[in-house]
C-alpha cells in the first residue's frame, strides 16, 4: 500500500511530536506529503450564563499564536528532511469530527497520531481522541504511544 498524503493530528503533546517524527520517516520512505492539523476547541457557553465571548476570542488568539510557533519548529525539520509538509489550524467544537472529515475532504491515505494513553475513568470521562478518529476513518490509522 502506498501512502501519498498522510495526516498527522497535533496538539503540542510529546507523543504528538513523536508521531509527527514516525510521520516523517514514513514520508521519506514512501515520498509522501504529510499535512499536520491542529484543533484548537471552542468552550461553547450560551449567551445566557453571561458569557464573554471578547475572553474566548483572546484565548484563541494566543493559542493560535503558539500552536504557530510550534508548528514552524516542525516545518523546519521537515524541511531539512526534505519532506513535503503543509500545516492548518482548525477552530472547532468537536476535535474527532473535524480530524475525520479533513481526512476525508484531503483524500488521506494514513493518519499519524499520538495517544496520551488515558486508561480507566480519565478515559471514560475524557474520552478518546485517538479511539474515535480510529473507529470513525475509512483509511488506516498508527497510533504512536
Amino acid at each position: 500500500m502506498l501512502f501519498t498524503n498522510i495526516l498527522v493530528p497535533y496538539d503540542g503533546s510529546s507523543n504528538a511530536i513523536h508521531a509527527f517524527k514516525v510521520a516523517l520517516d514514513m514520508a521519506k520512505k514512501y515520498d509522501s506529503k504529510i499535512t499536520l492539523v491542529t484543533c484548537l476547541e471552542i468552550d461553547f457557553r450560551a449567551p445566557w450564563y453571561g458569557y464573554d465571548s471578547s475572553v474566548e476570542k483572546t484565548i484563541m488568539k494566543k493559542q493560535k499564536e503558539a500552536a504557530k510557533k510550534h508548528i514552524s519548529t516542525l516545518e523546519l525539520i521537515a524541511k531539512k528532511a526534505k519532506a513535503s509538509f503543509n500545516s492548518e489550524i482548525v477552530v472547532t467544537k468537536s476535535i474527532v469530527k473535524t480530524i475525520v472529515d479533513f481526512s476525508k475532504s484531503h483524500k488521506i491515505d494514513l493518519i499519524v497520531m499520538g495517544s496520551h494513553g488515558r486508561k480507566g475513568f480519565d478515559k471514560l470521562l475524557l474520552g478518546s481522541v485517538a479511539n474515535g478518529v480510529s473507529q470513525k476513518v475509512k483509511c488506516p490509522v498508527l497510533i504512536v504511544k
